[in-house]
């Protein structure tokens, strides 16, 4: 049976923080989009830290019974981006994640958005 958002995301935030994911914010979409209930950005310290998160969170979800996770950005770790249905997470390096500021366009009112994982 697949977990519900809520169960989804608070493996995710269970996960990363293990992995000792940094500066991980939970954006709540409800009502801003259909195409998931959260967005949770976090980064790693390296190429090789990124792409160990998202290869550990995807086994993770698929253990738990999210089924149809799709992953874009493994071959280079500089972002990638996993696609769980109701959860979507972003891994991001620091640099690149500065870069795009994710945050900024998804959270408009960023301190009720973060939260503490």
């Amino acid at each position: 049976m697949r977990p519900d958002a809520d169960e989804t995301l608070r493996l995710v935030l269970a996960r990363i923080d293990a992995l000792k994911a940094e500066d991980t914010i939970t954006i709540d979409l409800t009502g801003k989009t259909s195409i998931a209930d959260a967005m949770v950005v976090t980064s790693g310290r390296s190429h090789r830290q990124v792409g160990a998160i998202a290869d550990h969170l995807v086994k993770d979800l698929a253990e738990a019974g999210v089924r149809g996770v799709r992953v874009e950005g493994l071959p280079y770790c500089d972002w990638v981006l996993i696609d769980a249905g109701d959860i979507i997470v972003h891994v991001f390096r620091p640099d690149v994640r500065a870069f795009y500021n994710l945050e900024k366009m998804w959270a408009r009112d960023l301190p009720q958005g973060r939260q503490a994982s």
